[in-house]
């Protein structure tokens, strides 16, 4: 299969040089050439497949033109040594739990899929050493950190915004040494995603070592999270509640969505998306207007949505033909404010006895308000709430429990390079490397 640049500036590209270039170099984001429809039959049958047999299925439609069917099974399985389950909060709404990984975030999957496809293609060309550049708000950091460790051929540099990450996220790539480096950027998320956007188009750190990025500018790192939404519609499936599904994602840099609606162009039977925000609405104000104007993103209590220009809009755009109106049809929005998202938070917790994190309480609130008669919603439960122990406990009045997995993290010792958030001093730091 070949990838084409949203830009459309670029030649097409192989799936390893897409995934090795990571953005195109017309500074486009790598599009599939088509989308397979996947068989009515499986669709059929999913309620009877694991997670693993079901995500294999659906690899093997994106990349199983370009790897072993072997291959590609064991880069599937080994990614997916967990479960991802379905639990009723109330009614109609059932949250999707996405945390059961090794950094307790959903992108554990796509970071843990990109790692082990990668280091496929360096031991395949026998290339040289790849570096990996991350622009994280929060949880991208830690699961790119986590499932790149110790991947031979390949160093990761994380760039974050310094003091705009919870303590634990932080820890979760500062701690781990080895083949990973924590970038503390003095700015924000669109500073660091500015940052690496800039180094893979600079000719002489493009000279000087391989670049890629493992946000969710990379098709590896975005395609692998359609995972998700095919195993939720499968035990929604099991419980006879599959017909009318809306499925709500908490919404930053949007490759999460994204993902999903490229599951649904497979033929997955999601009636409607709903693209929940935080104070940075800048998809919500498009559906409005028709007009995508990013802005500089404002810090919120739900920090892994902050961001003022996803990059994943264009993926969005390029899926629709540029068509305001499609996109209207298959997606609407909501954003709430700190104020809103703690209000939810509390009274979910209260009535319901479900404890929620700051992100996939936006997803929740949007589905309560949203979901029509008849539906089945499913919002995207994010990240563990013990990640964000400092906003979730004052919230609750209550100690939240923090799961072993991540207790391991809050005893390493953080080591950062702290750096400003202007090119010339991080292209120095790389070409000094």
């Amino acid at each position: 299969m070949q990838y084409f640049s949203t830009n459309k500036q670029s030649s097409s590209a192989t799936l390893e040089e897409a995934v090795v270039r990571g953005l195109a170099p017309d500074k486009g984001l790598y599009m599939p050439e088509r989308i397979k429809k996947l068989p009515p039959a499986f669709y059929h049958n999913m309620g009877e497949m694991s997670f693993q047999e079901i995500s294999f299925i659906v690899a093997e439609a994106f990349f199983g033109e370009d790897i072993d069917a072997d291959v590609l099974k064991n880069i599937v399985y080994d990614t997916l040594s967990f479960d991802t389950p379905i639990v009723q909060v109330h009614d109609s709404i059932y949250s999707l739990e996405l945390f059961h990984g090794p950094t307790a975030a959903f992108k554990d999957v796509g970071a843990r899929f990109m790692a082990r496809l990668l280091g496929h293609f360096i031991r395949k060309e026998g290339s040289k050493e790849v570096n990996v550049l991350v622009a994280t708000s929060g949880d991208t950091g830690s699961a790119v950190a986590n499932g790149f460790l110790d991947v031979p051929g390949i160093q990761v540099y994380v760039l974050y915004p310094k003091g705009k990450v919870s303590e634990i996220q932080e820890k979760q790539f500062t701690t781990l040494g080895r083949n990973i480096t924590a970038l503390e950027i003095d700015g924000t998320f669109d500073d660091c995603q500015a940052l690496v956007k800039n180094a893979f188009i600079d000719a002489d750190l493009n000279k000087a070592m391989k670049l890629t990025s493992a946000n969710s500018i990379n098709v590896a790192r975005f395609l692998p999270q359609a995972f998700y939404y095919f195993y939720a519609y499968a035990q929604l499936l099991r419980r006879g509640i599959s017909e009318n599904v809306v499925m709500c994602v908490p919404s930053g840099n949007f490759g999460n969505i994204t993902a999903g609606l490229f599951g649904r162009y497979m033929g997955l039977p999601v009636k409607r998306f709903i693209a929940a925000n935080n104070r940075n609405d800048i998809f919500l104000q498009y559906l409005h207007t028709g007009v995508y104007e990013p802005k500089p993103s404002v810090q919120t209590i739900a920090n892994a949505m902050d961001v003022g220009a996803p990059s994943n809009f264009a993926r969005i755009l390029d899926l629709y033909n540029h068509s305001h109106e499609m996109i209207c049809e298959d997606i609407s929005g909501a954003a709430y404010t700190d104020e809103q998202i703690r209000e939810t938070l509390a009274e979910v917790y209260r009535k319901h006895h479900y404890l929620l994190d700051p992100h996939g309480t936006c997803g929740y609130r949007a589905l309560a308000e949203n979901l029509q008669p008849g539906e089945t919603g499913v919002f995207l439960e994010t990240a563990h709430p013990a990640k964000f122990l400092d906003t979730v406990e004052p919230i609750i009045g209550e100690k939240v429990e923090i799961p072993a997995t991540l207790q391991r993290f809050m005893q390493g010792e953080k080591k950062t390079v702290e750096l400003p958030s202007d090119f010339t001093h991080f292209k120095r730091y790389l070409l000094q490397r």
